[in-house]
C-alpha cells in the first residue's frame, strides 16, 4: 500500500508539473500573440523609437570623436611653466608628467602613483617601444625645497627594472638634485630630469627622449612617423 500510495503520489507532481508548463506556455503564447498585435497596430512607436535611437547613438558618437579631437589639439600644445609645477599639489604633478608623457606620443601613459607604488609614480611606453617608469619628487618650494639625494635613486634602482620591467627608469623633480646622486644614477643608468631640464620639457615641445642622454636605442626597427 506505502508503495502504490508513493508512486501515485510521484505521478500526481509530475502531472501538476506538466500542468504548470502548459498553463505557462499557453500564457507565454497569448501574451506573446498580444504584443504582435500591438506592434502591427502601433507600429508607428517602434520606427519612432528606433530613429530617436539613431539620433541619438549619433549624437553620442559625434561627441565623443569631437572629444577625441580635442584631447589631441589640447595633447599637442600642452605646456607647463615651472611656477605652475611648483603650485601643484605632488599628486597633480604626477598627473602632469603623464600628461606629458602622453603628448610626446606615449598614448598608454598612466599615473600609479600612490601607497605601495614601488618606486613607480608613472608608467608609458613612447612610439619606439621602450618602457618608461618614471618616480615623481614635488617638492612645493621649487628650488628652495628640500634637493633630492641618493636614497630617493636607490628606491628607482630598486624596483623599475626588476619589478616594474623598465628599459628607461627616470626620476623627475621641480627641485634641486644633489651630486652624489646624480653620480649614482650615471652609474647605475639612470636618468634624471632635475629643474632645468623639467622646464625645457615642461615649457617645449620636444620629447623627453631628446633631452636625455644615453637613452636605450629604439625597440623597433624605424622610427615612428
Amino acid at each position: 500500500m506505502r508503495r502504490r500510495s508513493r508512486r501515485r503520489g510521484g505521478r500526481q507532481r509530475t502531472d501538476d508539473r506538466l500542468t504548470a508548463l502548459l498553463v505557462a506556455g499557453a500564457l507565454a503564447a497569448v501574451l506573446a500573440v498580444a504584443v504582435v498585435n500591438w506592434l502591427l497596430a502601433y507600429w508607428w512607436v517602434l520606427v519612432a523609437v528606433g530613429a530617436l535611437a539613431v539620433l541619438a547613438g549619433g549624437g553620442w558618437l559625434c561627441r565623443k570623436r569631437r572629444s577625441a579631437r580635442w584631447e589631441a589639439v589640447r595633447a599637442q600644445g600642452l605646456r607647463y611653466g615651472l611656477s605652475q609645477l611648483d603650485a601643484l599639489h605632488h599628486s597633480r604633478f604626477e598627473d602632469a608628467v603623464r600628461e606629458l608623457m602622453n603628448r610626446d606620443g606615449c598614448r598608454n601613459a598612466v599615473r600609479v602613483g600612490g601607497g605601495g607604488d614601488l618606486g613607480a609614480d608613472v608608467k608609458a611606453t613612447d612610439p619606439y617601444g621602450r618602457r618608461w617608469v618614471i618616480q615623481c619628487k614635488h617638492r612645493r618650494n621649487g628650488l628652495a625645497g628640500a634637493a633630492v639625494g641618493t636614497p630617493d635613486l636607490q628606491v628607482l634602482n630598486g624596483t623599475a627594472r626588476q619589478v616594474h620591467g623598465a628599459d628607461i627608469a627616470v626620476i623627475v623633480t621641480n627641485a634641486r638634485v644633489t651630486a652624489p646622486a646624480v653620480a649614482f644614477a650615471e652609474q647605475q643608468r639612470l636618468h634624471v630630469v632635475d629643474r632645468g631640464i623639467l622646464g625645457a620639457w615642461a615649457s617645449g615641445s620636444r620629447p623627453l627622449w631628446e633631452l636625455l642622454r644615453a637613452v636605450p636605442p629604439p625597440r623597433g626597427p624605424t622610427a615612428p612617423s
